[in-house]
């Protein structure tokens, strides 16, 4: 049997979907993923990032986000950003999860940070699941991150921007190690909400979030302000 010439090849890499469809005139391909979902604090962050063949190649150490160290993120952040052919950050406030639920606001962020591309792609690789409305060609991807390129770009655009988002917030708030926990459900923070209560910027629709409102399960992922981010790029928010 002739294998299909639009087929992704192993070969290729994390690279392996980007080339298959600029075989098929399907080119350039965004990539579109979020960090902070199960974080119980903080800002849910959204990524589009636009890659061909040429910025791939100049992007070093391109890998999902959760498996680099932060200075291996923060390498591969300002290699996207200079390489990428386009990319655009959104913010979903805390407020705003509380009152339409996670999953709303991770479609409606996905949908908002492809809007912001000023270049639209030919094709679009989302993590995780289908996104409606979008106005391209799409395909969802389970764990994107780790077989796209451009999934994983933008999961690092994303976690980095959060990242900075939440060093930001621990100054304000410090007793709750946001600098470490990045909002995300560990013993520490759980200690710091049972003695001190939730802050201004917890999501108070979360189970683990004393006097809130029950709605979300948080902390499914360990440790992983909305507006301008320290040396961020071109950024969405409230």
């Amino acid at each position: 049997m002739v294998a299909s010439p639009y087929a992704p090849r192993q070969s290729a890499g994390l690279a392996a979907y980007e080339n298959a469809l600029a075989r098929a005139g399907l080119a350039p391909v965004a990539g579109i993923d979020e960090a902070g979902r199960g974080a119980c604090a903080g800002p849910l962050v959204v990524a589009a990032v636009v890659l061909d063949k040429t910025a791939i190649k100049h992007i070093h150490g391109l890998a999902d986000s959760k498996l680099l160290t932060e200075a291996a993120r923060e390498t591969a952040y300002e290699d996207i950003v200079r390489h990428a052919v386009d990319w655009h950050v959104t913010t979903i406030p805390h407020t705003e999860i509380d009152a339409l639920g996670l999953h709303v606001c991770n479609v409606e962020g996905m949908r908002r940070a492809f809007a912001g591309l000023s270049k639209r792609p030919a094709y679009v690789l989302t993590d995780g699941f289908p996104v409606q409305g979008l106005g391209a060609p799409a395909l969802a991807m389970w764990k994107g991150d780790r077989v796209a390129a451009s999934v994983a770009a933008a999961s690092i655009v994303a976690k980095v921007t959060r990242d900075r988002m939440m060093r930001e917030l621990d100054t304000r708030h410090p007793e709750y190690g946001f600098c470490r926990n990045k909002g995300y459900v560990t013993g520490e923070h759980l200690r710091a909400l049972a003695e001190h209560g939730p802050s201004p910027v917890h999501r108070r629709s979360f189970r683990c979030v004393p006097g809130g409102v029950p709605g979300e399960a948080a902390g499914d992922v360990p440790g992983e302000a909305a507006g301008d981010v320290p040396g961020g790029g071109p950024v969405e928010g409230e």
